[in-house]
């Protein structure tokens, strides 16, 4: 039953709906009126619900964190100074990516069961279409600094929070995520909320100028503000050129200037600014910057390329280095994709699903073309279909003025990659069954249909004939994609983990002062454990292990203590025999034949010692020429 509290905001809501063009006064703002009435119109939603947010699954919010990883770490400092500056007052901090999902979170332990309990925790979701009228889907609606305050809420649940949020843009113009700060008890006015919504903003900006210094430390960068006193400390304006002169990045508040100079955004820095008054802040002296497009003097600080952009490092082995059962799906999977038939990948969380479906379309005739990826259990259901077939300007409240392209259209010519393929809702295998069926794809909102030339590539750790049995996967849908299913063996069955570990380990490294290396005893630990999170664990585990090694080599005390629990480390040599011939040991004999039984070049291939060599042979009851075993 509700409360007199909650009874009372209910009436509020739906009198307010009912009646706002009548009544003289509003009692909340326009932007707070217009997403009460998407909530309720919509959606669909109850404002007396008393429900908490949903909150993701350990693996879906890990996932969703992988793909944040960059925006986590530079946001991460921030995120902690604005928490101390807040803590006293009984605030929290969430960072959330795009699509509402708290991804990071700060609350002082005195504090934490109320703000659980009220749902402001890691992993929580506050999209719109599933919690209503709050600070995070608020932000994600206006891509702009808004504070709900209390009865500003949609739902009941959440009258008792107060939440100012602002959102976080990369150098591109498209939204990374969201920074809240929220209370469960404040005063009832909205104004107590502007101080702190003045820190929020101010510190989001902060978090886009780290990334955006990230981002282009390849390029020529500007920043530039009105005042010269501001232009290190708090630049308004920020731009990254190549060595051509052409635009590679900007700021929200410099992309707004531009086009407001311009009516469209310049291709070269020329067209802003003259190229002499550019060539003398080149040893980063303060200039004045005047600009006759944009109708204002600026001053400026020029910094040139730190080093080349760089991609993100490949988990990639050479075919040569791999496993041989994933070298020789790779090489049948290829010839199957490039016969135009679907690929259906299976295989445990965090097996490398997606590492493979880049390697498959690498390897395959559409190189070239675009590899889109999406996965359907990390993206809300009311966002999956939006997602996948984009939408017209104006196919629903909310919606971007121009529309969005879907990752279908967005994947034409090349492949679309499918993962966690059974969390798919039933209403889009349907939609998606037309669209492979036909090659054709229609947005939301659109009657014109436009061809797609797309080739699919699926995974699931889930059993997709069980779901088809039970009824929550298409059967006809099942047999489109299952075309070939190869299957990935999980880390602990692989015999490249060596050479994965030894990969890894030169990517992690190659941010510190110099390359690392395993010692014996932890990569005797690395070697032996059963790895149930799989090759995500592993790099998640090293790169622990790399930042908090202080010197040059890795020692057992740098991995995780976790690591050495014994219950997860491999069976002993009494199991050996039950178990058949394990991994591990097919490793070891294989390097030993590669190597003619020759200790000292066996060990060295392996990357241990000798001693440590013939500790494992023992361990395995691995028969030496010239040996005993015992």
């Amino acid at each position: 039953m509700l409360s007199a509290h909650s009874r009372a905001h209910v009436d509020c809501v739906s009198r307010v709906l009912k009646n706002a063009d009548h009544l003289p006064q509003l009692p909340v703002p326009d932007l707070i009126l217009d997403s009460w009435r998407r909530s309720m119109e919509q959606h669909h939603l109850d404002p007396g619900s008393l429900q908490g947010p949903r909150i993701l699954s350990q693996h879906v919010l890990q996932e969703c964190r992988e793909r944040s990883e960059l925006f986590l770490r530079i946001a991460s400092e921030e995120v902690a100074r604005l928490h101390g500056r807040v803590r006293d007052a009984d605030y929290c901090v969430l960072l959330t990516d795009a699509q509402g999902q708290t991804i990071d979170y700060r609350v002082e332990s005195t504090i934490r069961n109320d703000c659980q309990k009220a749902g402001l925790y890691l992993g929580t979701c506050w999209s719109e279409g599933e919690e209503g009228t709050c600070g995070v889907a608020a932000v994600l609606s206006a891509r702009a600094p808004v504070t709900v305050h209390k009865r500003d809420h949609f739902r009941a649940a959440f009258i008792g929070l107060t939440c100012s949020a602002a959102p976080v843009f990369d150098p591109r113009g498209e939204l990374l995520g969201v920074l809240d700060v929220s209370a469960v008890r404040s005063p009832d006015e909205r104004r107590s909320q502007h101080l702190i919504r003045q820190m929020v903003v101010q510190s989001a900006r902060q978090i886009e100028q780290a990334f955006f210094m990230n981002s282009a430390e390849g390029y020529w960068i500007l920043r530039a503000h009105s005042s010269p006193g501001y232009v290190d400390s708090q630049p308004d304006y920020l731009l990254a050129w190549d060595d051509d002169g052409r635009l590679q990045a900007l700021n929200p508040a410099a992309r707004h200037l531009l086009l407001q100079g311009f009516g469209r955004l310049p291709e070269h820095i020329s067209q802003v600014f003259d190229q002499q008054r550019l060539h003398a802040a080149r040893d980063e002296a303060l200039c004045l910057l005047p600009s006759p497009g944009l109708g204002q003097v600026l001053h400026g600080r020029l910094s040139a390329p730190r080093r080349l952009p760089r991609n993100r490092p490949r988990l990639a082995l050479s075919p040569a280095e791999l496993d041989p059962r994933l070298a020789e799906s790779l090489r049948l999977a290829v010839r199957v994709k490039d016969r135009n038939l679907p690929v259906l990948i299976q295989g445990e969380t965090g097996s490398g699903k997606e590492v493979f479906a880049r390697q498959l379309h690498q390897a395959s005739q559409r190189r070239e073309q675009p590899f889109v990826a999406i996965n359907c259990a990390a993206i809300p259901e009311g966002l999956i279909e939006s997602e996948l077939f984009g939408y017209v300007a104006g196919a629903f409240t909310g919606a971007a003025s121009k529309g969005m392209q879907g990752l279908l259209q967005q994947a034409d010519g090349g492949t679309l990659f499918l993962d966690e393929i059974g969390d798919m809702p039933l209403s889009l295998q349907t939609r998606l069954l037309r669209v492979l069926a036909e090659g054709e794809v229609a947005p939301l909102g659109g009657s014109r249909r436009k061809a797609v030339d797309i080739q699919v590539i699926c995974a699931s750790h889930r059993d997709l004939e069980t779901l088809v049995s039970a009824g929550a996967f298409r059967e006809d849908l099942y047999f489109r994609l299952a075309g070939a299913r190869f299957p990935l063996p999980p880390l602990r069955e692989r015999s490249d983990r060596l050479a994965l570990i030894n990969r890894i380990v030169e990517e992690e490294s190659a941010h510190s002062t110099a390359p690392l290396q395993l010692g014996d005893a932890a990569l005797e630990c690395l070697l032996g454990y059963r790895w149930p999170g799989n090759v995500r664990q592993l790099r998640h585990v090293l790169r622990y292990a790399c930042a908090v090694c202080e010197g040059p080599v890795i020692q057992l005390a740098d991995l995780p203590e976790a690591l050495r629990s014994p219950g997860l480390l491999a069976p002993p040599a009494d199991d050996i025999a039950e178990q058949g011939s394990s991994p591990e040991r097919q490793t070891l004999i294989d390097a030993l034949i590669r190597h003619r039984w020759k200790p000292s070049a066996t060990a060295q291939a392996l990357g241990i010692s000798r001693a440590t060599l013939y500790r494992r042979v023992r361990q395995h009851g691995i028969e030496m020429p010239g040996r005993s075993p015992a």
